[in-house]
Formats: C-alpha cells, sequence, structure tokens
C-alpha cells in the first residue's frame, strides 16, 4: 500500500522560505518520476518540478530559480525548498510519483502520475 504524506507547509511572509517534504511508504518504483504540484483556490493543478530517475530536472518558469527539488533515497522521501516566496505561490502543494517527465519537458498538471498526497498548504502574504 504505497502513501505519499507532505510536510512542512505553512503561512509566511513574502521573501521568506520553507522546505516541504513527502515522506513515502510503500512499494515506488523509482525508475519512474516523480514531482511537485501546487493547486491554488479556483486554479487548475499545476506541475512545478518534476525529477527524474537519474535525478534530471524540469521547472516550471515561476519557480525556476527560486524552488530546488532533491531526493533522499535513504530517506525515501522528497524534498521541496522554496526560497524568495512571492504571494503568488499561495496555494496547497502535493508530492505524486509514477509518472512521465523530461528535462526538456515543461511540468504540466501530472495527470498521469499514479500516486499522490493529501497536500500541505503554503500561505503567503
Amino acid at each position: 500500500h504505497v502513501q505519499l504524506v507532505e510536510s512542512g507547509g505553512g503561512s509566511v511572509q513574502a521573501g521568506e522560505s520553507l522546505r516541504l517534504s513527502c515522506a513515502t511508504s510503500g512499494y515506488i518504483d523509482w525508475r519512474y518520476c516523480m514531482g511537485w504540484f501546487r493547486q491554488a483556490p479556483g486554479q487548475g493543478r499545476e506541475g512545478i518540478v518534476l525529477i527524474g530517475a537519474d535525478g534530471s530536472t524540469s521547472y516550471a518558469d515561476s519557480v525556476k530559480g527560486r524552488f530546488i527539488v532533491s531526493k533522499d533515497y535513504a530517506k525515501n522521501t522528497l524534498n521541496l525548498q522554496m526560497n524568495s516566496l512571492k504571494p503568488e505561490d499561495t496555494a496547497m502543494y502535493y508530492c505524486a510519483a509514477e509518472g512521465s517527465c523530461g528535462s526538456a519537458v515543461t511540468p504540466g498538471p501530472g495527470h498521469d502520475y499514479r500516486y499522490w498526497g493529501q497536500g500541505t498548504q503554503v500561505t503567503v502574504s
């Protein structure tokens, strides 16, 4: 039984940082991609970063240069360091596993991702 559990969200001021973590349990095929997505109220889901099995990454333009994704294979977690946060970053953030990605592919809404967490709220004022 696969579970993804996000943590680390909260309320911060513009310019501050947060670090999100996604703890995974159960069998996940790490040969596929993982990613972070977000959804603001009244908007569709947005892919913000995808990471492949080889560590290659693809970031949305809106977060490029501010957000950094990393995998911790020892702890089976996916992390997202978010710096220089802006009010427009306010959203529910989700991690997802077993989907597709490519270093030259802009992250999409992740319809092909198999497993999803329940989300963690990030509010920037």
